[in-house]
C-alpha cells in the first residue's frame, strides 16, 4: 500500500470509531467508516469523544458512513432508537445531521446499524429478541415496516443489519448447544433479508450485513443463500478474538491476521474471509473489520517477561482515568499507555509488532508484582496490512 493509502488509514483510525475497508473489482478502496453516536456524549478527546462535526477530515476518504446503534423492542419488535433524547428530531437529532453530511460530501452513502452489542439488557439473554423476532411474519413485518419508515424520514440510504446470533464458547468451555432452534432461525434469518431486500429496492434503499464477533456462520448463516440476495457488503468484525472478559488468564492477539500457531482453528482475518469465499462470495463484497483500540490484560509475575503470546494473565487491566471498562482503551489512551511519560515508577513498555498477527506492548510487573500490562491493538501499519489482504 502506497504512503497515501496508509495516511488515509491513520485518519480514519485516529478520527473515527471504527473502520473497515475493501477492495472493488475495479481495485478502488472503498472504506465503511462506522460512528457510534455515543461518542459525542464522551467528556474529551481522549476519553473517545468524537462528534459528527469532527468527521470532516476524514469523510473525504469514507465511502459510507454508518451511524450506530439502533436496536429492537422487545414487545412489538420494531426498530427504535437506542437513545431517542440524542438522535431523533424530537432530541438532538443526530440521525439527520448524519445523514445531512451527504451534502457536504458528494458520494458518500450514510448507513443506519441495529444491533451489534450495543442494543443489550440485564433483563434479558442479548439475542433472545432477535431470533425470536425471526421466528413470525408478523414480527419480522413490524420490524421492516418501522425500519423502512424511520430509514426514509431521516434520509438514511440503507441499513447496516449487525445481527446478534448466540456467541460460540470462549476456549476451554464445554461444548454447548449454541441454539436449540438453529436450523430454523438459519433460513428465517433468510427469509427476514429477503423480505427486506424486497420493500427496500422499492424505495432505492441499501442492505448490509455485519457479522458480529463470536458469530458462528456454519450454524447460523446460509451462505449461498445469503450471497444470491445481492447485499451491498458483508462486513465482517473478525477482532475481539480474545478479549479478557472472555479468556481472562490468557492474553492474546485482539485481531491476528492469519492464524497464530496452537490457537482454535478459525479465529484470525484469513480464516473469516475464507468462510466466505469459499462458498461463492465475491471477494469485492467482502468488508474487513478493523478495530480503534486496545484490549488489555494484567500481567503477574507467573507471565513471565517475554511477553510473547498467549501470555499466563490475570484477568482485566485496570481502568484507565477516562475508560468505564477494565481491559478496554480508546485509540487516545492507547497512545497514552504506549508514550510511557518520564517520571513513572513503572518499567517501561515494550512494543514489538508482527505483521502476521499485530502489534502488542507489555510492561512486566515491577518487584511487588504490580503495574504489569499486556496490550493489544492496531497501529497504522497492521491496518494498512489488513486493507490489502486479499
Amino acid at each position: 500500500m502506497n504512503e497515501t493509502a496508509r495516511s488515509n488509514v491513520m485518519i480514519v483510525l485516529i478520527v473515527i470509531v471504527a473502520c473497515t475497508m475493501i477492495t472493488s473489482a475495479s481495485n478502488v478502496p472503498k472504506v465503511l467508516c462506522y460512528y457510534d453516536g455515543e461518542a459525542s456524549l464522551k467528556s474529551d478527546a481522549l476519553s473517545g469523544k468524537v462528534t459528527l462535526s469532527d468527521l470532516a477530515s476524514a469523510l473525504p476518504y469514507c465511502t459510507h458512513l454508518v451511524y450506530g446503534y439502533a436496536g429492537i423492542d422487545s414487545t412489538t419488535y420494531r426498530l427504535k432508537p437506542l437513545n431517542a433524547a440524542h438522535d431523533l428530531d424530537s432530541g438532538k437529532g443526530q440521525f439527520r445531521v448524519a445523514t445531512g453530511l451527504k451534502y457536504r460530501f458528494p458520494g458518500l452513502k450514510v448507513f443506519l446499524s441495529v444491533g451489534a452489542y450495543y442494543d443489550l439488557s440485564e433483563r434479558e439473554n442479548s439475542s433472545a429478541k432477535y431470533l425470536s423476532l425471526l421466528e413470525s411474519s408478523e414480527s419480522r413485518a413490524a420490524f421492516i415496516d418501522s425500519t423502512r419508515n424511520l430509514l426514509k424520514e431521516y434520509g438514511f440510504d440503507g441499513l447496516d443489519l449487525a445481527w446478534q446470533f448466540p456467541q460460540s464458547k470462549p476456549k476451554g468451555n464445554a461444548d454447548t448447544v449454541l441454539d436449540t432452534k438453529a436450523t430454523e432461525h438459519r433460513e428465517q434469518f433468510i427469509t427476514l433479508v429477503r423480505d427486506l431486500k424486497t420493500a427496500f429496492d422499492h424505495d432505492k434503499l441499501e442492505l448490509g450485513y455485519t457479522q458480529l464477533p463470536h458469530v458462528n456462520e456454519t450454524i447460523f448463516l446460509d451462505i449461498p443463500k445469503l450471497n444470491n440476495l445481492h447485499l451491498q457488503y458483508i462486513s465482517i468484525n473478525a477482532f475481539d478474538q480474545q478479549i479478557p472478559q472472555r479468556n481472562p488468564n490468557e492474553a492474546d492477539y485482539l485481531a491476528p491476521l492469519h492464524e497464530p500457531l496452537g490457537r482454535v482453528p478459525g479465529k484470525n482475518i484469513e480464516a473469516s474471509v475464507q468462510a466466505w469465499t469459499k462458498q461463492g462470495t465475491a471477494p469485492e463484497k467482502i468488508v474487513v473489520g478493523i478495530p480503534t483500540y486496545a484490549r488489555g490484560w494484567k500481567l503477574v509475575k507467573e507471565s513471565g517477561t517475554n511477553g510473547v503470546p498467549p501470555v499466563k494473565a490475570d484477568g482485566p487491566s485496570p481502568i484507565k482515568s477516562y475508560s468505564s471498562y477494565a481491559g478496554y482503551y480508546s485509540y487516545g489512551e492507547v497512545c497514552s499507555i504506549l508514550a510511557n511519560p518520564t517520571g513513572t515508577a513503572a518499567n517501561a513498555m515494550h512494543k514489538v509488532h508482527d505483521p502476521r498477527f499485530g502489534p502488542y506492548a507489555f510492561r512486566v510487573p515491577d518487584g511487588k508484582g504490580e503495574n504489569g500490562i499486556w496490550l493489544t491493538y492496531e497501529d497504522p501499519e497492521s491496518a494498512a496490512n489488513k486493507a490489502q489482504y486479499g
